[in-house]
């Protein structure tokens, strides 16, 4: 029997992750992309902001101890040898994905591609044009930044998330229009720099649809370190000159009028599915609300036999939903009845501390009207964040008034992201409050504040009061 011929346009982390699992399964799997390989999460994504990050939180810290002696205030963070070390990350990365991809026989074609009819993708290259007849396709094609009618990306004053990872000099002052991740995250680098950074959000809350709680105590960490926030902020007009941008508009909170005037703003408030030019006949794919391509439990549009996955889909634009979404369409593209499944698709925003998610949160749940039960324990209770000099955040976990089933979990905590795992485990396999206490756990660890809030929601915490 001849292999099946499996074509992926978009070469980003769910498109490449789809493609080695392919070829895993045996297909015969071409690739096509037009910039380079890992997308826009490994080349100016997820893993440079994460470079970012870690060298100025780094600077950050080193400037802040209070145990050194000399002239701490005179140090320099040199920003021409972090964006090469960035580069540098980033180049590495790509260069053992494409490693992988050759090693697993995988045809990796550069250049714009578009299925040209049923079963046929076409691609422009450097070389000419190529066609490629295949049985199964993925269109993993991703998303890209939003701006506003009136206030459009130029590139130099008004920019998005990708100039924003490698400005040739750090702004004097810098608007941020979004507080999700990518403006909290690119906000906290370059406040760390000793840039003067104000956000402005619409919703009344930083981080929309995130754990009330846990978003309001980060919001007033980042307010210490020196991160100007405002909420319920509506833009309405701009103006953009060389080398100044002024924003204006309405409080939603006193309907009073605002300007903030800045060297540069940066748009972090949405992206938008890459969905144009990517089939023959674009009205045969379903759509959803934002745009987003419709698709089944297998990841399957509605054009059978292609699928959709990351961020064309919608829900949560998150790199490892994506990866999820591959190897899902991957193996029905095999034939395996592989499902995807969302309710422990976790989530993390690395700020300083980070804030991480899984599950239902407390409105969420209260929603479904779902009776709970909530524990909480406090870092200022854990050895480990005492020694760090981090006692500002908290573990909060959501369970089940009625079995003690694990519903949800939001920690905010340094590494946060790095301890979710086992409740991400707990909320996929619907574990119990005292399942989360059957583990030892090391001492001392920030980790150990999980246990702790698990039996705090039945009165049983040992390192707190139960009152």
């Amino acid at each position: 029997m001849d292999k099946k011929n499996l074509a992926i346009i978009g070469g980003g982390p769910g498109g490449y992750l789809a493609a080695l699992r392919a070829a895993q399964l045996g297909l015969s799997v071409v690739l096509f992309e037009q910039e380079r390989v890992g997308g826009i999460c490994i080349n100016v994504g997820c893993i440079p902001t994460k470079y970012l990050l870690h060298q100025t939180a780094s600077f950050s810290q080193l400037r802040a101890n209070k145990n050194l002696d000399g002239p701490t205030g005179e140090l320099q963070l040199n920003w021409q040898k972090v964006q090469e070390g960035r580069q540098g990350v980033v180049d590495r990365l790509v260069k053992g994905l494409e490693f992988l991809l050759s090693k697993n026989k995988v045809e990796v074609i550069k250049g714009k591609a578009r299925l040209t009819s049923p079963g046929e993708v076409t691609a422009w290259t450097s070389g000419g044009e190529i066609k490629f007849q295949a049985d199964k396709i993925i269109l993993a094609a991703g998303s890209r930044p939003a701006d506003f009618p009136f206030l459009r990306f130029n590139g130099r004053e008004v920019i998005s998330s990708t100039e924003a990872l490698s400005l040739p000099e750090i702004p004097k002052k810098l608007l941020v229009v979004g507080a999700g991740a990518i403006g909290l995250e690119l906000g906290s680098v370059y406040r760390r720099l000793g840039t003067e950074v104000t956000i402005l959000e619409i919703m009344p809350s930083i981080l929309p649809g995130t754990d009330l709680v846990t978003a309001q105590r980060l919001e007033r960490i980042l307010k210490k370190q020196g991160l100007k926030i405002y909420l319920q902020m509506k833009i309405e007009s701009a103006e953009v000159s060389s080398g100044q941008v002024s924003l204006k508009g309405l409080s939603l909170l006193d309907n009073k009028p605002f300007e903030f005037t800045a060297d540069k703003v940066l748009i972090a408030a949405g992206r938008r599915p890459n969905i144009e030019d990517l089939v023959w006949d674009e009205n045969l794919l379903a759509r959803q609300k934002g745009n987003f391509l419709e698709v089944n439990s297998q990841g399957e549009t509605s054009v059978p036999g292609i699928y959709a996955i990351g961020d064309l889909t919608g829900g949560k634009l998150l790199a490892h939903k994506a990866y999820h979404d591959g190897r899902v369409a991957a193996e029905a593209a095999a034939g395996l009845n592989s499902q995807l499944d969302y309710k422990a698709l976790p989530s993390a925003i690395f700020t300083e501390p980070e804030l991480a998610s899984v599950g239902l949160s407390q409105a969420e749940a209260e929603a479904r009207g779902i009776a709970i039960k909530i524990g909480e324990f406090p870092l200022q209770a854990n050895g480990r964040a005492l020694t760090m000099d981090s006692p500002d955040g908290l573990v909060r976990i959501i369970a089940s008034q009625a079995d003690d089933e694990i519903l949800g979990a939001h920690l905010l905590a340094p590494h946060a992201s790095e301890m979710l795992p086992i409740l991400t485990m707990a909320v996929s396999h619907r574990l119990k409050i005292k399942d989360l206490d059957s583990i030892i756990y090391v001492h001392p660890t920030l980790s150990e504040a999980i246990p702790e809030a698990a039996l705090k929601a039945n009165k049983e915490a040992l390192h707190i009061l139960n009152s």
